[in-house]
Order: C-alpha cells, then sequence, then structure tokens
C-alpha cells in the first residue's frame, strides 16, 4: 500500500495542472459513486494493481498482505490522494459519508473482465 497527495505539476493564471499519473500504463478506469455508511472490498487481485484517487469525501482503505495473520490496518484517504493496491494484497473500503473516488487498474479490471481478477475474502472488516 502506498498513499500519496496530489501535487501541482503546473500553474499560471488560468489555473493548476496536477499529473494523477505519469508514464504509467493503465488498463481501466472507472468512477465510483458510494453512498455513506458502506463497506466495498474485502477481495485482492493477484495480478492488477489498483489505484484509488478520492476526488470528495474521504474513506476508511482497510488492507493486509494476503498471507498474513496479523489484523488488517487502516489509513484515512481524504479528498485529493491516491492510495495504490499492489497484488496480493487483502482490502476493503468503509465509507461513511457520501463518497466519490476514481479507479485506475493496471491488469483486467473493466468490462467483461471486471471480476476476472478479484477474489472475494471472508471480511476483513464489516
Amino acid at each position: 500500500m502506498e498513499i500519496r497527495d496530489l501535487k501541482i505539476d503546473f500553474k499560471d493564471n488560468r489555473g493548476t495542472i496536477s499529473d494523477l499519473f505519469y508514464d504509467t500504463n493503465i488498463n481501466h478506469v472507472a468512477d465510483i459513486r458510494t453512498y455513506k455508511n458502506c463497506i466495498r472490498g474485502n477481495h485482492y487481485h493477484k495480478e492488477t494493481t489498483q489505484h484509488i484517487y478520492v476526488y470528495k469525501g474521504y474513506l476508511e482503505y482497510w488492507y493486509r498482505n494476503l498471507n498474513s495473520k496479523e489484523p488488517p490496518k487502516m489509513i484515512l484517504v481524504k479528498e485529493n490522494q491516491i492510495v495504490s493496491t499492489p497484488p496480493l494484497e487483502v482490502h476493503a473500503l468503509k465509507i461513511t459519508q457520501l463518497n466519490y473516488f476514481i479507479v485506475f487498474a493496471t491488469g483486467q479490471r473493466g468490462g467483461k473482465d471486471y471480476e476476472s481478477d478479484t477474489f472475494r475474502v471472508d471480511p476483513i472488516i464489516k
């Protein structure tokens, strides 16, 4: 898991430009809008890397290594932050308020392949 704040890459009198990604192979992009008091995830991917960019609200990102017996850890992902999920990291999102985020994926994660690299686990959070 890696988290980073969005930074301004260019600024002039018209506004700013922030690179969400640079020189990164992205195979799928999805806009996800979640109602309050929901859980998403409780799964892992064998090959897919996932990047979640929160642009409205915040979410609790819970995670642990697939083979770990340790309890999951949590970080709070706020607006204009990106959290990256590597393969074999079990993850779940707890959303307590209306939340909008974009998921960028490297690997199979869209269309007819949406579930092909998704492996459900017993919930790490409820």
